[in-house]
């Protein structure tokens, strides 16, 4: 059994040599790809509004997909070592403070989004983590996933990946820390402190490096699959910005001089529901045309970590009060976070 395993793992290994090497010769050449089929394939003129938005379609699709599926197989196999169950023993008990930054870290390597609110809060609440330990987590997860953290260092470089990380994990931590001294334990819908979380055996989790790989594999079946059609249609969004609206229309109403912005941003990202590889080709074009990096973080966080989705999904398990403050105390952060990135950077 465990030289089939060998084998296996071997095979898998040069299968994954060979395809990062196509990975890679195909990354450093997407720009001359994209300009081959918009100006040379096709009967387009360069510098024309419609052939300069799909050059940017033809460039980020792959561009994004490439990213999205390197990220996702090697966080994946991250992914394998974590449970639910796990999880929620690694936060109970712990000091809360310190359990507000180990959540906020977690929610970044953990497999959940905003559609796992619900579950993920009974199962918190239930296995004993404090509440601001677990809002530390729920905002964590969506706003601060690795997904967006790549795909930022990948189009914009090392100090946007850094700056959209820690200002996350800010706002993350903050709010937990917040949303816990003011002690709405008794906010919680009643049925969901009487409900005991299932204990989730760990029986399935892969252990043989193997068997991890084919963990990655399948996880970017699954998230690929799943976030493909937003991907695509972020992707159009941004090309029809890049190449149609004019640099000086996007810097005069979302520059850093327009002290409005960044409420308007939130305001705009709030009803919106997307996940960060379909907003962050949006981001991309935005910035390209002049728009504020502080004004597009805040857009960003507010569509991923703050949508009209999650608010009603969570909605199950909270009363409107706590609902509220949660909206509250997020908000504020990202628009301290908006404004202070428009007035240093």
């Amino acid at each position: 059994m465990k030289k089939q395993s060998g084998i296996k793992l071997r095979n898998q290994i040069i299968i994954g040599i060979v395809a990062l090497i196509v990975w890679i010769a195909l990354y450093l050449n997407l720009s001359l790809i994209s300009k081959f089929i918009t100006y040379s394939l096709l009967p387009l003129e360069e510098g024309a509004h419609f052939g300069a938005s799909l050059e940017f379609f033809f460039f980020d699709v792959p561009k994004v997909f490439m990213l999205l599926t390197l990220i996702v197989f090697f966080v994946g196999i991250i992914r394998s070592f974590f449970t639910p169950e796990r999880t929620r023993k690694i936060l109970a008990g712990k000091n809360e403070s310190v359990g507000n930054v180990l959540a906020a870290l977690l929610g970044i390597v953990t497999p959940f989004c905003s559609c796992s609110a619900v579950p993920l809060f009974i199962g918190f609440v239930s296995a004993g983590v404090p509440l601001g330990v677990t809002f530390s987590f729920l905002i964590s997860a969506p706003m601060v996933n690795e997904i967006a953290l790549v795909l930022l260092y990948g189009m914009f470089g090392f100090k946007v990946a850094a700056i959209y990380l820690s200002t996350g994990l800010f706002i993350a931590i903050i709010s937990g820390w917040i949303i816990g001294r003011l002690k709405m334990e008794t906010y919680i819908e009643d049925w969901v402190k009487d409900t005991r979380a299932p204990m989730l055996s760990d029986a399935t989790t892969p252990e043989a490096w193997s068997e991890r790989i084919e963990y990655g594999v399948s996880a970017v079946k699954e998230i690929v699959g799943k976030v493909w059609v937003y991907v695509i249609l972020g992707i159009a969004v941004g090309a029809g910005i890049h190449g149609y609206v004019p640099e000086d229309f996007m810097a005069s109403i979302m520059g850093r001089e327009a002290w409005w912005s960044v409420p308007i941003a939130v305001l705009i990202g709030v009803p919106l529901y997307s996940n960060a590889a379909g907003i962050i080709p949006i981001v991309h074009a935005l910035l390209e045309k002049g728009a504020a990096l502080g004004t597009v973080l805040a857009f960003m966080m507010a569509v991923i970590g703050l949508s009209l989705p999650e608010t009603i999904i969570l909605r199950k398990v909270l009363k409107p009060r706590l609902i509220a403050v949660f909206i509250g105390v997020v908000a504020f952060g990202i628009l301290t976070v908006g404004y202070l990135f428009n007035g240093i950077l």
